[in-house]
């Protein structure tokens, strides 16, 4: 079937016309971080909070500390439009955090956080040629982490707050003048005693600090109301983005009791403080800030995901294999954000090939060790001694399979700039690029071109490429041409396709030990499985609706903090490795 390719966000520049897929993180040029000296472990690159609008049939990308933003006609080319949004009656640098983007009939609005009323709000009717004017000089009750909705009757409405004390606040806006309309309203305070997801900690378990709600967003459907927000904590495996549901804009609200997007396992985790769209074709979809936080607190990227509603009006965001290759519809191709057993409609099938298989290179430095560039944690990365022409690195599938897909995921190592960028172009340093080629082999001795990027001139840090055709592979070579800055480093090398073998066989013994001290907990036991390397635990609060997945990899067992305390559960699981997934187990009901 033919496809017209939608989201180029996520695919580099350089993506040929028969791409049809893609695979998060998502590959744009991030930014590194704006601010000198921000981190002892050096410069890497970070944004968060993003929003996307559709607006006049093109797609405009907003995140954290950019110095810009990206737009798109198609997803496919994208194309960032450097601004700084000045005050204008100060010169001083004020950039964008956690932007709200609005659409207000042919206009769009743009607002970044603030406490003070010396913000503007920026307004555009062609963003594309980046002309931008103050639609309210200063903004007079300001707001951190806001987001803006217009409902179908045209009142305007504006939700914030970012805080572990206070809760999300929302109000209405005059539509000419942006003054508020009475005070605001309280949407919504974090409940961790009852929804155990809330608790701040990678391990949810409170350690040491309260956890924080953050990033508002709305969407309307059916004439009811989906208010978004971020929790618990930006630098968390566990980071969310919960969901209330409520009959007016103002509320009241009920609170769900899993999250919409959540992704505690696999190589992208996190999945909060994010925003919901409809491409061109009347799909939902949404985009969240996804958690690295080695180098510093706020080292995250962006990870977009299928998202809809169900036929009984049940909001979801599928984030099953959400980090593994995924189609992009087209015109007469609706897809399906949420298919058979729990995965996407958008879902390729294609597998990870492979994960701790053996791994040589050209050089080692320090710790920064081989295998951390196939153990399917973006954490962890090999980096060579140097970032010159000719450092390498090259995976064993272990067997002839056939490959579709592969993904360049490069890490920050000794990442420097010289001084006049350091000032002027960190947020957003212009003109880097990678430049590489890659090599398949069935033998490990003669070698065949799969990609080649040594012409390549754009920044593509977490490089994607479909293969025009599958090949029968045992090796992968990567072999660097160009670093941008820094040393040849690898947190992922991903090998995506079959592995031309037998799916393993179901689970047994699968049991769910929910405690009978704390209700948000429960033990999670399964038999190992031999011919598997990960497992898909499925859960939800009805037995038809399991929309929330975590992936465990190497382990036989996991400790659950996410419930809904009172809250029966059901919970199935499924088998994974290179070939693909076996049948779900029955589901088991934990009250």
């Amino acid at each position: 079937m033919k496809y017209i390719v939608l989201l180029c966000l996520l695919f580099s520049l350089e993506t040929t016309a028969q791409q049809k897929t893609y695979c998060n993180p998502i590959n744009i040029d991030y930014g590194y971080t704006p601010i000198p000296n921000f981190s002892s472990w050096g410069r890497h690159r970070a944004t968060a909070d993003p929003v996307i609008v559709n607006y006049k049939g093109d797609y405009y990308l907003f995140s954290t500390n950019q110095w810009g933003y990206w737009w798109s006609s198609d997803m496919l080319n994208w194309k960032f439009i450097s601004r700084k949004f000045l005050r204008p009656w100060n010169k001083a640098y004020d950039e964008l955090c956690a932007p709200a983007v609005g659409i207000i009939g042919d206009t769009m609005i743009v607002f970044g956080s603030t406490y003070t009323s010396q913000f503007s709000i920026w307004m555009s009717t062609d963003p594309k040629a980046n002309s931008w004017k103050p639609l309210v000089d200063s903004f007079e009750i300001g707001g951190w982490d806001p987001s803006f909705f217009t409902d179908d009757d045209g009142r305007l409405y504006m939700y914030n707050g970012s805080s572990n004390k206070f809760p999300m606040y929302g109000i209405e806006l005059n539509r000419k003048t942006f003054q508020p309309i009475g005070t605001r309203k309280e949407m919504y305070l974090l409940e961790p005693w009852r929804y155990g997801w809330q608790r701040f900690g990678e391990h949810m378990d409170n350690t040491f600090l309260d956890p924080f709600i953050e990033g508002s967003h709305m969407t309307k459907h059916n004439g009811k109301y989906y208010l978004q927000y971020g929790a618990p904590g930006t630098e968390f495996s566990g980071y969310a983005d919960g969901l209330l549901v409520g009959e007016t804009p103002l509320g009241p609200f009920q609170a769900m009791p899993d999250p919409l997007s959540i992704k505690v396992g696999g190589f992208v985790r996190g999945a909060g403080h994010g925003a919901t769209f409809r491409d061109k074709y009347d799909n939902y979809w949404h985009i969240s800030t996804t958690v690295i936080s080695v180098k510093n607190t706020f080292e995250r990227r962006l990870g977009v995901w299928p998202a809809g509603f169900d036929a009984s009006g049940t909001m979801y965001c599928n984030t099953t294999f959400g980090d593994y290759p995924h189609y992009i519809p087209g015109p007469g191709y609706p897809g399906s954000s949420y298919g058979t057993n729990g995965k996407s409609g958008y879902f390729t099938g294609w597998m990870l090939l492979n994960y701790n298989k053996p791994v040589q290179v050209s050089s080692i430095l320090g710790g920064y060790l081989p295998n951390h560039a196939a153990d399917e944690l973006a954490k962890t990365y090999w980096s060579a001694t140097t970032g010159n022409k000719g450092e390498w690195i090259q995976t064993d599938l272990g067997n002839l399979s056939t490959v579709n897909a592969v993904q360049v995921n490069y890490a920050d190592q000794d990442v420097s700039f010289p001084k006049e960028m350091d000032t002027v172009f960190l947020g957003k340093s212009l003109g880097l690029y990678h430049q590489y080629k890659m090599y398949y082999s069935a033998d490990g001795k003669k070698w065949n071109l799969l990609v080649d990027k040594s012409n390549n001139k754009t920044d593509i840090p977490h490089d994607y490429v479909e293969l025009e055709k599958p090949v029968q592979a045992r090796f992968i070579k990567l072999e660097n041409i160009h670093m941008p800055t820094g040393k040849f480093a690898i947190s992922g090398l991903r090998v995506f396709g079959n592995g031309n073998g037998e799916k393993p066989p179901a689970v047994e013994g699968f049991i769910v030990l929910r405690t009978e001290k704390d209700k948000r907990s429960a033990f999670i036991k399964w038999k190992p499985v031999d011919k598997a390397f990960a497992y898909n635990i499925y859960y939800g609060t009805h037995p038809d609706k399991l929309y929330t997945s975590i992936m465990v990899h190497a382990n036989n067992e996991y400790w659950m903090k996410a419930m809904d305390s009172q809250n029966t559960y059901y919970f199935s699981i499924e088998a994974v490795n290179e070939n693909g997934v076996s049948e779900r187990s029955k589901t088991w009901k934990a009250e």
